[in-house]
């Protein structure tokens, strides 16, 4: 199977993440990891699987990703397989803001919204959107995290 990774990135932990899930891959996968700011639309030839992270920043995935996903023309990704993830906080740091819980509830990851734009190109959502854990805005990850992001990237090609 051919896959494809496209993530950005601001402090290096949806980086590494990204490197992890790009590793679980590779056991079944021709695997290729790309920033968003690198990517040129010609890579999406022949791709059976791709899928889009982000760091959660305000609720959503960073410009950059926003603004890769609506360049996807509609049904472009008819028929092939995707996913996607975002770094957040841990549930304890967001509680430790009293008004941040409640934003969270109303508005979410990154994950999800990069989710549904992919499902309205044409991708079919082989995981759920995943969120992985980071201690502060700018890390470290939550320990584990690297070895669940690799785990989860084998559910991706199952």
């Amino acid at each position: 199977m051919k896959s494809i990774l496209i993530y950005d990135s601001q402090y290096g932990n949806t980086e590494k993440i990204a490197q992890s899930i790009r590793d679980g891959l590779a056991e079944q996968s021709q695997v290729t990891l790309i920033r968003v700011g690198d990517f040129k639309s010609e890579m999406l030839e022949g791709v059976e699987l791709l899928i889009v992270g982000s760091p959660t920043q305000g609720f959503k995935p960073t410009a950059a990703i926003k603004d890769f996903l609506k360049a996807i023309p509609t049904n472009q990704l008819k028929g092939m397989r995707a996913a996607a993830f975002d770094t957040r906080l841990t549930q304890k740091n967001i509680d430790k803001t009293p008004v941040l819980p409640f934003f969270v509830k109303m508005f979410g990851y990154a994950a999800e919204p990069i989710a549904k734009t992919l499902e309205k190109c044409g991708g079919h959502l082989v995981v759920p959107p995943e969120g992985f854990y980071v201690v502060d805005t700018e890390g470290p990850l939550v320990e584990g995290e690297l070895d669940r992001a690799a785990d989860w990237a084998r559910k991706c090609c199952a």
